[in-house]
């Protein structure tokens, strides 16, 4: 997994911006699960070599009669912009490509710790994927003899006495091998995130005859709140808080209370709308915290279902999710029993502009 999904989706859907096919190869089972919802041919069982998994992944694509074909790992999540419109073009006279990196770091052979010799790095460039080829040849010369040195399909070429061509690579474009590579990469793929605060505010007049509904939790109580909504004095706070954090106005300007639609309306309807207005701004929230005030009905042995509750419709963990509450010490309003009030306060991350 990297950045919240698997590696291996990450490059098939950076290739899938620039090819008509996508053919992986290996274990059906885990591949499956990880392209879920993405566009791609059956997988194909790999082999006990790279090259045995590539003439397999060739083979699957043959009824096709493809033209081009790149070959990508699916350890390298990264393809960066340009790299296929180059590898493209170098195939009009060439026919191989592949991205590539000028050495930059002073090489030395070593036996074990010891350095043997050093080697002259000029000339010396480290090979990326995607590789792009010629079907046709690429296929012909995969379903020749067997070669375990073929470490990538550029090799066969070379061997063959095919030109292949290399086009500009890039730093970011790294493949998972260490441990240190995860930061790195998701570094990359996750943008500098902002931290957004906001807060918000509702309070309701008891009444009787209306069901007690806090935090999207329905409560035995005597009497209910009273409001245009179903008058969830927790989550309409929250919503506030939110579109505040997106600086997006209040819950009033999106679910105005003169709009017959709204009328009894469930609230979670309108924090599923908040959420939603966080994944649109390509945001995360951070964590959110409810407080009811109030004398009566008490909230604490419900605090952990309402917790949940708002969990779920934000589609975030539940430790993410604080609620609680107090009193006024029998002051004001709330502590006359007249009413119930909420406050919220959130922190949503944002992409930084």
């Amino acid at each position: 997994m990297l950045a919240g999904q698997p590696v291996m989706r990450w490059a098939a859907e950076a290739l899938l911006r620039h090819v008509d096919l996508l053919q992986p190869v290996g274990e059906a089972v885990p591949i499956r699960a990880a392209l879920e919802g993405l566009a791609h041919l059956a997988p194909v069982p790999g082999g006990a070599t790279r090259q045995e998994s590539v003439r397999a992944g060739l083979e699957a694509l043959a009824p096709y009669e493809p033209d081009v074909v790149l070959v990508h790992d699916a350890a390298r999540p990264v393809i960066p912009p340009g790299t296929i419109a180059a590898l493209l073009e170098a195939l009009r006279s060439h026919p191989g490509a592949i991205p590539a990196v000028p050495v930059a770091d002073t090489l030395k052979r070593a036996s074990g710790r010891v350095i043997d010799a050093t080697v002259k790095r000029a000339g010396l460039f480290r090979a990326q994927t995607p590789q792009a080829f010629h079907f046709p040849l690429l296929l012909a010369l995969h379903r020749g003899p067997a070669h375990e040195d073929a470490t990538d399909d550029a090799w066969l070429l070379e061997q063959a006495g095919h030109s292949v061509m290399l086009v500009p690579g890039a730093e970011e474009n790294v493949k998972m091998t260490f441990p240190s590579d995860a930061a790195r990469l998701e570094r990359h793929l996750c943008p500098p995130m902002v931290p957004r605060v906001g807060t918000g505010f509702d309070v309701h007049v008891l009444k009787a005859g209306r069901p007690m509904i806090l935090c999207g939790v329905t409560i035995p109580f005597e009497f209910g709140l009273d409001g245009h909504s179903d008058a969830d004095v927790g989550i309409h706070a929250l919503c506030d808080a939110i579109y505040g954090a997106l600086a997006e106005g209040d819950i009033g300007r999106h679910f105005p209370p003169s709009d017959a639609d709204w009328k009894d309306a469930d609230s979670a309807r309108f924090l599923r709308h908040a959420a939603g207005r966080i994944a649109a701004r390509g945001g995360v929230l951070a964590n959110a915290d409810v407080t009811l005030i109030c004398e009566r009905p008490k909230i604490t042995p419900y605090a952990p279902a309402m917790r949940a509750r708002l969990a779920e419709l934000l589609g975030v963990s539940i430790d993410a999710i604080s609620v609680k509450a107090t009193t006024t010490e029998r002051l004001g309003f709330t502590g006359r029993g007249e009413g119930i009030a909420a406050q919220a306060a959130v922190c949503v991350l944002l992409p930084a502009r």
